[in-house]
């Protein structure tokens, strides 16, 4: 990846995903920890959540525990770092916050990534160049995408969360039941295969708009399964967007589907 960019996204899962889960894996930890058992256990019910997907992750766990964003900003610019020292032609990072809402979350964050940034190259001597933005997955980011550009590089369209989040409809549970919903044409197609242009695609246009009212050079983009789809790269390509993101297996059908709509667009 040499010269190339490369986003990182910041941690997004909640913090119950990492703990043990069985007995035995509880007592491992509890011995390499060396504490008891039931401490691991009163933390693993303190951490439990009904609706984690909603709950305490992404960007809220920074706020809560900002020693979680500073660990991994502290890595990438530490490689990036050993990079120039190794005389390697360096990446460009593209550090991504995930599941902010509001203006206040990101201008905070930003400031995390900004200060371990300057911390890490006067240590070292160096200088090394970054982009800081945000994933846009919910309704309210969407709808406020006017002052969140104010701290942004970029924005990328995390159409998965946003499709959840807007139609208030589980991707993992869908499964039951959107079948009926196509089969009486309410959704002319999965919602999670192909992007909702009419609730969801608004909200896309809506987040460019303002935030390019913002900052002009604001960078676009989407990532998510929606960006192997034919028919969402090209709304995505008239929306305005830069790039789409998606499985590598996607790729191609990515790449013929965005070159066909910049085609289509010039007629």
């Amino acid at each position: 990846m040499k010269g190339l960019p490369v986003t990182v996204r910041l941690l997004d899962p909640p913090l119950h995903e990492f703990l043990p889960k069985t007995e035995k894996e509880i007592d491992i930890v509890a011995k390499s920890l060396k504490i008891h058992s039931s401490e691991i256990k009163n933390r693993i019910n303190y951490l439990h959540e009904e609706n984690p997907m909603l709950g305490h992750r992404g960007c809220r766990l920074a706020i809560s525990f900002p020693e979680i964003y500073e660990m991994q900003c502290r890595a990438i610019f530490e490689a990036l770092y050993e990079l120039q020292k190794n005389k390697v032609e360096a990446v460009l990072p593209e550090i991504m916050i995930p599941l902010v809402a509001t203006e206040r979350e990101i201008e905070i964050l930003k400031g995390l990534v900004d200060r371990i940034a300057q911390e890490v190259q006067k240590k070292n001597n160096f200088k090394v160049d970054y982009l800081v933005g945000t994933m846009i997955e919910l309704p309210r980011a969407a709808l406020s995408a006017k002052n969140i550009a104010k701290h942004a590089d970029f924005f990328s369209f995390g159409t998965n969360d946003l499709t959840q989040t807007t139609l208030g409809i589980s991707r993992d549970d869908s499964g039951k039941f959107l079948d009926d919903y196509v089969e009486n044409k309410i959704f002319k197609i999965d919602p999670f295969v192909s992007i909702d242009q009419e609730g969801v695609g608004e909200l896309i246009k809506i987040a460019c708009a303002r935030g390019l009212e913002t900052k002009k050079n604001l960078k676009l983009g989407i990532c998510g399964e929606h960006g192997g789809d034919p028919d969402s790269v090209e709304f995505c390509h008239k929306a305005g967007l830069n790039y789409v993101s998606c499985s590598p297996y996607r790729v191609p059908i990515a790449r013929l589907a965005a070159a066909q709509a910049s085609i289509r667009s010039k007629k």
